[in-house]
C-alpha cells in the first residue's frame, strides 16, 4: 500500500511493529489513517489498485465480506466504510493480524469484522457453510496457490463475485468452480473477477 505523509510517529511503529501508515479512500471512514504491518510476510495492495478495484465494484452495500491474506485489512475496512454489512478477515501471519485487530479497534468495527489467524486452506476446510457475497484474495504473487483459491471460490452464495490479485506479467489465472467475468490491468498489477460457473 502507498503511505500517506507521516504525521509524527505512532507507538506501534516506534515499537517495530507495524510498517507504513495508509488511509481509507472513500466512505464514512475516508480520510483514516490504518496501520500495515512490517516486513515482506503479507503482500499489501497499492492504494491506486485498491481503489481501482472498489470502482470495479461499485455498490457493495450490505455485503458479507471474505477477505483472504488480509494482511492489514486494508480491503475490509474499505468495504465496511463503503457499506458492508460485515467481514471476515484471515491471515496466517500473527504480526498481520495483530495489526489487523488493532486497525479494527481504532475504526469502531471490532462488531463488524472476525479477524482469524489461520492458513486459508484450512480455514476453508473448517469452515465449509460460510457464504459471502464478495470473496477479496490478494495472495503474495510469489505463492498463488490455484488450490487454495478455488477453495475459497467455494464460498461464494450463489450471486456472489470472487476478485482476485495477481501480477500483470501473468496469464489470468484459471480457477476451479468459477468463471473469468471480467479483468482489468493496472501496470504490474492485474485484477481477475470470478463467478460460479452455471451448471
Amino acid at each position: 500500500m502507498v503511505s500517506s505523509p507521516e504525521r509524527g510517529r505512532h507507538d506501534w511503529q516506534a515499537q517495530g511493529k507495524v510498517g507504513v501508515i495508509v488511509r481509507i479512500i472513500a466512505g464514512k471512514l475516508s480520510g483514516r489513517e490504518i496501520k500495515s504491518p512490517k516486513g515482506f510476510a503479507t503482500h499489501p495492495m497499492s492504494e491506486k489498485l485498491r481503489g481501482a478495484l472498489f470502482n470495479s465494484l461499485g455498490d457493495v452495500a450490505n455485503l458479507r465480506v471474505l477477505d483472504a491474506y488480509s494482511g492489514s485489512g486494508a480491503l475490509s475496512f474499505e468495504a465496511l466504510s463503503r457499506g458492508a454489512d460485515w467481514a471476515q478477515l484471515i491471515d496466517k501471519d500473527f504480526g498481520a493480524v495483530q495489526v489487523a485487530k488493532a486497525n479494527a479497534k481504532s475504526l469502531d468495527l471490532e462488531k463488524k469484522t472476525k479477524i482469524t489467524k489461520a492458513n486459508c486452506a484450512s480455514w476453508s476446510d473448517n469452515n465449509p457453510g460460510e457464504k459471502f457475497d464478495l470473496v477479496l484474495c490478494d495472495p503474495p504473487y510469489d505463492k498463488l496457490n490455484l488450490e487454495t483459491i478455488s477453495k475459497l471460490s467455494k464460498h461464494l452464495n450463489p450471486n456472489g463475485l470472487m476478485v482476485l490479485s495477481f501480477t500483470g506479467r501473468e496469464s489470468v489465472p484459471t480457477v476451479n468452480g468459477v468463471v473469468v467475468v471480467d479483468t482489468r490491468e493496472y501496470g504490474d498489477a492485474a485484477l481477475a473477477f470470478y463467478r460460479q460457473a452455471t451448471q
